[in-house]
């Protein structure tokens, strides 16, 4: 197995695990609270962000998408380079 390609694939179970990671810490970062009626009051919801664990999120987002275009250049230069019947 070709070294670019091996790192392509270990790049595409990080880029797995950080897509897991941000769901997680996006629903940690969500939090939501019912109120019931009381009295004059109706009943509503509110929902409260707890900014670290959105910035997490954005932040594996942003490895995810960078580890998955150099696994997709990585890719391409392998097969490039097979085409062409290079080393």
């Amino acid at each position: 197995m070709r070294q670019g390609i091996a790192v392509a694939l270990g790049e595409a179970v990080i880029v797995v695990l950080c897509l897991i990671g941000a769901v997680a810490s996006w629903g940690n970062g969500t939090v939501h609270t019912s109120f019931a009626p009381n009295g004059d009051l109706p009943a509503f919801e509110a929902t409260r962000y707890i900014a670290p664990w959105l910035v997490l999120s954005v932040f594996l987002v942003t490895v995810a998408g960078l580890c998955a275009m150099d696994a997709a250049a990585r890719v391409g230069r392998a097969v490039s380079r097979d085409r062409i019947g290079g080393r």
